[in-house]
């Protein structure tokens, strides 16, 4: 196979076409990448396509049915290594095979160790010319969820904050809404409807009572009417029965105390409950254990979680190196030293240990600023 071939110009156009494709599904194919799918010949596209919804054909297969017997000779852009084995949906380098493509070039190859390569092999032995790493870096930064959950076992973490310019998330008296303006609330929208999970404090859910949906109409149908699941981290089971965010399902709450009673209460008011105490002599012995919380919703093949949380449950997952971007939304106000703060972090004693961030987008939005930012060692965690 070829591996660090060159790639000509026309090859950077059609890829970066195909991701262009592939970013249709950025809100729909969850437990599935997000994948697409270009096919050229002689200089012309006779197919595209992208993956919008598991279960449903993928990117490959939607170019080919539109390719149809052109495709004998073209060659196939993609962003994602063509699939190998049986899932829902056949192999699709069978598909390409098939359909007698004389090459195949991927963006990247399969995140997942047990299968990175084996579809270009199935391609290369019968005689296809195959290579990858064309736009390696942006067909990674569509799927940082999936790449997360196959290579570290858990999903992709990203914590939402909205704050003062002097970093404060509300009054000391809990008054938080609104800091921000409606654009920042709208831009929010979007991460939201991007995530497989809304995770959340308990804290949260008994001050402000929030539904954690998205609530933007063109963006749920673009989920396909399907609302993120709702997981709560609440260790002693103080989540009320009535509580908004139980409405409508598809809620999970993380405990790590028993209490038959409140257990029984929120069951009957549609909640999933996952006992997950931290492990006896840890400090947080009575908390519940954040990794494997993120392992447990990895098994259960979600993607992306967004928090949004008070300073404690932000705080912690910062600790605990689980937190891989901050959205951070900064408002043009000032809240005064004795107001809530972003993370709840024990006082450090050198500048050492300070959390270094890599800025990776800083954008206006309304009157508010965004930073998108990498705390620079969470993503070596595991």
């Amino acid at each position: 196979m070829n591996q660090t071939p060159d790639f000509s110009g026309d090859d950077h156009r059609y890829m970066t076409l195909a991701l262009r494709e592939a970013a249709r599904g950025l809100y729909g194919t969850t437990p599935n990448p997000r994948v697409g799918c270009v096919i050229v010949k002689q200089g012309r596209i006779i197919g595209h396509g992208a993956h919008l919804k598991a279960g449903e054909p993928h990117a490959e297969v939607h170019a080919l049915r539109m390719a149809g017997s052109e495709a004998q000779g073209a060659t196939a852009y993609v962003t994602l290594e063509p699939c190998s084995h049986f899932g829902r949906t056949p192999p699709c380098a069978d598909a390409l095979v098939q359909a007698g493509v004389k090459r195949v070039v991927a963006a990247m190859q399969d995140p997942n160790p047990l299968v990175a390569g084996n579809g270009l092999k199935r391609l290369a032995e019968h005689g296809i010319a195959v290579a990858h790493g064309l736009l390696q870096a942006q067909a990674e930064a569509l799927n940082p969820g999936f790449i997360a959950r196959m290579t570290l076992g858990r999903p992709w973490l990203r914590s939402k904050v909205a704050c003062s310019l002097d970093g404060k998330t509300g009054l000391l008296n809990g008054q938080s809404q609104w800091i921000t303006g409606p654009e920042a609330r709208q831009h929010i929208q979007q991460w939201r409807a991007q995530s497989c999970v809304m995770l959340t404090g308990v804290g949260t859910v008994l001050a402000d009572n929030p539904q954690l949906t998205v609530r933007d109409a063109a963006l749920l149908q673009a989920r396909h009417g399907v609302q993120p699941w709702r997981v709560i981290v609440d260790s002693a089971l103080r989540t009320p029965p009535d509580a908004q965010i139980l409405h409508g399902g598809r809620v999970l709450i993380a405990h790590a105390r028993e209490d038959e009673l409140r257990q029984q209460r929120l069951q009957q008011a549609g909640a999933e409950l996952i006992y997950l105490p931290a492990a006896q002599g840890s400090p947080h012995h009575h908390s519940v254990d954040l990794p494997g919380l993120m392992q447990a919703l990895a098994q259960r093949q979600h993607n992306e979680i967004m928090v949004e949380a008070g300073a404690i449950l932000n705080g912690s997952l910062l600790a605990a190196g689980l937190i891989d971007e901050l959205l951070l939304y900064q408002a043009p106000l000032l809240l005064g030293g004795q107001a809530r703060d972003m993370f709840a972090m024990p006082a450090l004693t050198s500048m050492q240990d300070k959390l270094q961030l890599e800025i990776l987008d800083r954008r206006q939005v309304g009157v508010d600023q965004f930073l998108r930012a990498r705390p620079l060692l969470a993503t070596t965690a595991d």
